[in-house]
């Protein structure tokens, strides 16, 4: 103790201590007290109290025969108003200021009502270091001294409770200095009282060491100082000593070694199973916010507290939720959802809706449609927030099949929406369809265009755009310009991208002047043909092998001051070779070369091997080095949609309670 003292000085050294005739005598007498609780005697010393006074100085309880003991507003049995006494005192800051200020309230009783009574002194002390007044709480404890009453631990206690409330460590030394001098010595409430000012300055050791050193010196724990080094682990952070901490103490409980009354022990456990969860749900906190393997280590936590037994709340799981926001706490997200839905089957709304979110988050689209489902078959029932939730998620996948082409897996998601009572709209409809154009299945396409107008849906002009870009690569031209004349008869306004697949449908009819026309529209409408518009034009010739056309285009397309870029000059590169022109080719890649343009490994290898068949003499050094980039499909995009970047699409419906904890915990001990 002597060296926590120690540092109790140094925390308290700009706190200005007020002088008192006897702080030099009881600083001098303070390192015996300051020896005897750093140090535990080899026996251990004699018990002063029965366990029944112990417990009732612990709760704060009165001995009736010293006459210490708590306060009320008229505590004493004289009808004295102890809020009034404490109030007056509060300006007093020596022992002759407190005989002045006490004395209109002892009335006319001649010398035996020189002093109010004890309790009285106590109840003003503690309401002193309520009110930051710890100056005056020492002057009335010099007073007591001066009239020569015995003074007791509970005085003591009250007057270390004091220095507590108002954060003046440093003076703890005075007080214990005191004792030593009035030969009293600490009980479990003065070590109760020190741990607590540890655990407030947040050096945990301390408080361990002190609460070992309790029954070596016949003392007896209380509820207070179990609680006490509860949250001492909870600064520390510490879950896995408090559950044990916590197991230990419930076999004391169970052996009938606590002292105190099994009622009052019943409630108190109560409280210390909520203090142990407690500590659990910040030590996991702790994790998901600044852990280094969150997912493992809050994992632990929980499996630590289910073979304990310590049972949380279901508001409990529920705040830990709130705390998963990062992609990989979907696997605890999930954990703690099914341990809320096996503890009372309900749950919060919000709290699914946020899991809905987070599942999307980690690109768990399957499980955030589980989620849903058990929202529409054990409830609660789903909001807006949960159906806007769950439908970017299936607006997510969909886009990725349009991305990518999977159109019979856009189809499924369509049936899966409409069995779960979702709406798909022109949007959803319309990823399927350019998913059909993408994938170049025409039937497909025109089957998913009329399911949508049976579906009461209006298409728009990316509906259109789809089924005409189908059409095309199908090559049903005549198809695709009789959809081209009902869009524009029902009074669907084309776009840059419908304007682009008209010309590529007429390229494909070998119908040159046509294109002619349709630049001639766009233009009368406001629009102007861009590099796509071009490209589209170029990769339509080179379909249809009219390599001589696709450079005539090319041409035109610098007439009009656009830029080419990779895929013009990638297109226009195949379409020389199959016109047999490999040295035109062969300039076309240095010119793009030379503007900075990175042309895939196909083009060079075009390049080369169009030379090597012809017997070209040129001299092929000169291309530099075989290009790392990979040829990338041409396509046409449709500027009115955008396209999500998503990695890793799901390959199976794999259900998501299908796993728990357990699995996870003893098989994939990794970070997913």
């Amino acid at each position: 103790m002597a060296s926590s003292l120690a540092a109790f000085r140094s925390a308290a050294g700009h706190v200005p201590l007020p002088r008192r005739n006897h702080q030099s005598a009881t600083h001098a007498c303070a390192s015996s007290l300051l020896r005897q609780l750093q140090h535990p005697p080899a026996e251990p010393l004699p018990r002063r109290r029965s366990r029944r006074v112990a417990a009732k100085f612990t709760t704060g309880g009165g001995d009736t025969t010293t006459g210490d003991g708590g306060g009320g507003r008229t505590r004493g049995g004289a009808g004295i108003d102890v809020a009034a006494v404490a109030a007056v005192l509060r300006e007093a800051r020596t022992a002759d200021d407190v005989e002045l200020l006490v004395s209109g309230f002892l009335g006319g009783g001649g010398e035996g009502r020189r002093l109010l009574p004890l309790q009285v002194y106590t109840s003003v002390i503690r309401g002193l270091g309520k009110d930051s007044c710890l100056d005056a709480a020492f002057a009335v404890v010099e007073h007591l001294k001066r009239r020569g009453i015995g003074l007791n631990q509970f005085v003591y206690n009250c007057l270390l409770g004091a220095v507590k409330n108002c954060g003046e460590f440093g003076r703890i030394e005075d007080v214990l200095a005191d004792m030593e001098a009035q030969g009293i010595a600490p009980n479990i409430v003065t070590f109760n009282t020190l741990m607590s000012i540890y655990v407030q300055q947040g050096r945990t050791d301390d408080v361990f060491r002190l609460y070992g050193e309790i029954e070596g010196r016949g003392l007896v724990p209380t509820a207070a100082s179990y609680s006490t080094v509860m949250s001492a682990y909870k600064k520390a952070g510490d879950a896995f000593a408090a559950i044990k901490f916590f197991v230990t103490l419930r076999e004391k409980y169970k052996k009938g070694e606590l002292v105190g009354n099994h009622d009052d022990w019943e409630q108190e456990f109560v409280k210390f199973e909520k203090l142990t969860v407690r500590v659990c749900y910040m030590s996991m906190r702790r994790s998901l916010v600044g852990g280094q393997n969150p997912v493992r280590e809050v994992l632990k936590v929980l499996l630590a507290m289910d073979e304990a037994g310590v049972r949380p709340e279901r508001n409990d799981y529920e705040r830990l939720v709130w705390a998963c926001t990062g992609e990989e706490h979907y696997t605890i997200g999930k954990e703690l959802y099914q341990r809320i839905r096996e503890h009372d089957g309900q749950i919060s709304l919000s709290v699914c809706n946020h899991l809905i979110w987070l599942m999307g988050k980690s690109k768990k689209w399957w499980a955030a449609l589980e989620i849903y489902e058990d929202l529409l078959d054990k409830g609660p029932k789903p909001n807006n927030l949960s159906y806007e939730l769950i439908m970017s998620h299936f607006n997510i996948l969909l886009n990725a099949a349009k991305k990518r082409g999977i159109w019979r897996w856009g189809v499924r998601l369509l049936n899966k929406m409409q069995e779960k009572g979702l709406k798909p709209g022109s949007k959803e409809w319309n990823a399927v369809l350019l998913a059909c154009s993408r994938a170049s299945e025409t039937s497909a396409a025109v089957d998913i265009f009329k399911k949508m107008i049976e579906e009461g849906l209006k298409p728009d002009v990316v509906s259109y755009g789809a089924l005409l870009s189908a059409l095309e690569k199908g090559k049903l031209y005549d198809e695709a310009l009789r959809v081209w004349e009902h869009m524009c008869k029902v009074g669907v306004k084309p776009n840059l991208y419908a304007y682009t697949i008209l010309a590529s449908i007429h390229i494909g009819k070998g119908n040159h002047a046509m294109v002619d026309a349709v630049l001639n529209d766009m233009l009368a409408e406001q629009i102007e043909p861009t590099v796509v518009t071009f490209n589209a034009i170029i990769s339509a010739c080179v379909r249809n092998n009219m390599g001589g056309t696709a450079f005539e285009w090319f041409h035109r397309m610098k007439i009009r001051s656009i830029e080419p870029n990779e895929i013009t000059y990638q297109m226009l590169i195949e379409a020389l070779v199959q016109d047999g022109k490999p040295r035109l080719a062969y300039e076309m890649y240095m010119k793009a070369s030379s503007q900075g343009l990175e042309l895939p490994a196909k083009s060079y290898d075009t390049v080369i091997e169009a030379c090597k068949a012809y017997g070209s003499f040129l001299d092929l050094t000169t291309l530099g080095p075989r290009p790392t980039k990979r040829e990338e499909p041409i396509r046409i995009e449709n500027n009115f949609s955008s396209f999500s970047q998503v990695k890793e699409l799901p390959n199976s419906t794999y259900h998501f309670g299908g796993t728990g904890m357990y699995g996870f915990f003893r098989y994939r001990m990794v970070r997913p």
